[in-house]
């Protein structure tokens, strides 16, 4: 790495003097390698640690699909309940009474299984909620996309006749 050729003004790297080792002598002269193994980078008197973004690679997760009447919003997590991947219908640019459509609920829910491969998803457990059109397509997004689901449950939620209904209107 050569700190003279980049300029001085905007960035300074700082690597730790005992990372530089020798290596064998040819002849006359020795080879340096440079091992680095964190690089603090200094912008204008800032110091900015660089991390390298890594996925979370689950192979097993849970899917859940909520369909309602206006949208259809799909959520991929961990066993434990962290978040892999998620989108809706609204955010893939559908608006109105398109969002509704199991055509794009199917769509959504391949964009969603695309992203959560991306982090070595393979199995999931699929929990749909709500008594929208893309209750259906949205599994079948899922299973085309190559996901593999092993278990499809419905938690709608659904009364057990708790509340009094409102009194008939007199006019």
């Amino acid at each position: 790495m050569n700190l003279d050729a980049m300029p001085k003004d905007k960035e300074k790297v700082k690597t730790d003097p005992s990372s530089v080792e020798t290596e064998a002598v040819k002849g006359d002269k020795e080879e340096k390698v440079e091992k680095t193994e964190a690089v603090e980078v200094e912008e204008r008197g800032k110091k900015v640690r660089k991390k390298k973004k890594g996925g979370k690679n689950v192979a097993i997760g849970n899917a859940y699909v909520k369909a309602t009447f206006n949208n259809t919003i799909i959520t991929i997590t961990d066993l434990q309940g962290n978040v892999i991947a998620t989108g809706s219908a609204g955010s893939m640019g559908y608006s109105g009474s398109k969002k509704s459509t199991p055509y794009v609920a199917g769509l959504v829910a391949g964009s969603v299984a695309a992203k959560a491969k991306n982090q070595g998803l393979q199995e999931v457990s699929v929990f749909v909620k709500g008594i929208g059109s893309g209750r259906e397509s949205a599994v079948r997004g899922l299973q085309s996309s190559g996901i593999n689901i092993t278990a499809i449950k419905d938690v709608t939620p659904l009364p057990h006749n708790g509340c009094k209904r409102p009194r008939t209107r007199r006019v």
